[in-house]
């Protein structure tokens, strides 16, 4: 049901709440300015199941909502934004759709999972993830989905 836009975020403040405090968006990510990440149309009450993800399980905050053609915005750490909408090809992208910077991805990994996230798992040649994240040389990364199958990212040290 809902839209994704994401937008560069400024720094992260030194002072960290929870995750959606936190999350930022690289200069190489790859959702740019404006490009959209969609879910999928299925009634009433996906943007409602959206917002509860995005807001109540990864800590964003929601600033902005339309239901004649449902949509929300949310805002994270700096100048990031994730706006989602409804549409009728969500979850189908076998690659990741955004991607949220952060300085310690196991810790930002325990407290999303402390509020219901699940991560995904994978073990194939250059990516085997242990408790949900991989290390590639000095980076490391988790996968998750939201309610519609769209893959997020979480990368950083």
């Amino acid at each position: 049901p809902i839209y994704a836009e994401a937008r560069r975020a400024g720094a992260a403040p030194a002072a960290r709440r929870n995750f959606g405090d936190v999350v930022g968006l690289p200069e190489h990510a790859l959702v740019r300015r404006g490009e959209v990440l969609p879910h999928e149309r299925r009634g009433a009450g996906e943007l409602e199941q959206a917002i509860a993800f995005y807001e109540g399980k990864l800590g964003l905050k929601l600033f902005e909502r339309g239901d004649e053609h449902p949509y929300a915005r949310f805002s994270g750490a700096g100048e990031t934004k994730l706006g989602v909408y409804e549409s009728g090809t969500a979850g189908q992208s076998r690659h990741t759709l955004a991607s949220f910077v952060v300085d310690d991805v196991v810790a930002a990994v325990r407290e999303l999972r402390a509020n219901g996230v699940v991560f995904e798992e994978y073990d194939m040649p250059g990516i085997k993830t242990e408790d949900g994240v991989a290390t590639m040389g000095d980076t490391r990364t988790a996968w998750l989905k939201d309610p519609d199958g769209n893959i997020l990212e979480i990368a950083g040290g």
